[in-house]
């Protein structure tokens, strides 16, 4: 079959964060997630201690490698069957997180954070490594945010942001793209970004969306709140698989998997009738890790 849309499951090990708050702080939550998402069908375990939430602050590396680091002992303790990802902008937090076992970076700062040196971290590491375009930073990104040319300066960052973390050494097939929406974004931003997942696809890069439970799928729906968002967030998924994104970043994993694994369906039936089969930097033969036991 062509190419496979991986989902991220995600790991909110945070008190703050605006799905998930504080549910998988304790070892034995922690745990419970983590093998739920692996149980469910997830390609990859993303691990975070510090809310990205419009309006969070900061939290400190000690304390963000405090909350995370039991669920990737978990993983390593545990064999766990699937790869984890760290999502941190934090140099320090990642270098630990891959000793650890992690084997995917995700920065939402795309390098902004901690600079060249999270490439050369990822690179030395032998990681992939995700890049998120966010305008201003999680305290200020949703105050009035504006563009001139949405599609052209988002491409234009994550374009930017590819070509250090080649220079650092990290190659194309372990590079993903993400278009950060909800980051910095409106409702209208956000669809179109969605809508033209396809203009990202020529970065050399895999394309990455995130969409799960948020704030502009309640709005569209008339302010449903975030535990009324399942469906919405599985139309979101499937809209992204069949504009071309190779991977998704989600809460709901069974709900997902399903879905999308219909979308790769759909998408390569037509591939195969109109354009040959596809391949990819995600596709289960490439270098980003496949499913097996971590560490």
């Amino acid at each position: 079959m062509g190419t496979v849309t991986r989902v991220l499951g995600i790991v909110n090990c945070t008190p703050d964060s605006f799905s998930d708050a504080g549910i998988y702080l304790s070892e034995d939550a922690t745990r419970r997630r983590m093998w739920q998402i692996a149980e469910e069908g997830a390609d990859i375990a993303d691990v975070g201690g510090e809310s990205t939430r419009p309006g969070a602050a900061p939290v400190g590396a000690d304390e963000e490698w405090a909350r995370i680091a039991p669920a990737l002992d978990i993983a390593r303790r545990d064999g766990y069957p699937i790869p984890v990802s760290v999502d941190t902008m934090k140099g320090e937090v990642a270098r630990r997180a891959l000793d650890a076992g992690a084997v995917i970076v995700n920065d939402v700062s795309a390098l902004r954070v901690s600079g060249p040196a999270m490439a050369d971290i990822a690179a030395r590491g032998g990681a992939g490594l995700i890049l998120m375009h966010m305008k201003g930073e999680p305290r200020t990104m949703q105050v009035d945010p504006r563009y001139d040319d949405l599609l052209g300066e988002v491409r234009g960052f994550l374009a930017d942001a590819a070509q250090v973390a080649r220079d650092a050494g990290v190659t194309d097939d372990r590079i993903l793209v993400d278009p950060g929406i909800g980051f910095g974004k409106t409702v209208e931003h956000n669809l179109t970004l969605l809508r033209d997942v396809s203009h990202f696809a020529d970065l050399g890069a895999g394309v990455l969306i995130g969409t799960s439970r948020k704030a502009f799928l309640g709005k569209i729906l008339g302010d449903l709140p975030v535990g009324e968002r399942l469906e919405a967030s599985i139309a979101s998924f499937v809209a992204a698989v069949l504009a071309g994104a190779h991977a998704i970043r989600v809460h709901d994993v069974l709900a997902a998997v399903r879905a999308v694994r219909v979308a790769d369906a759909v998408r390569t039936a037509e591939s195969i009738g109109f354009r040959g089969t596809t391949s990819g930097p995600l596709s289960h033969s490439g270098s980003l890790p496949p499913r097996g036991r971590v560490g």
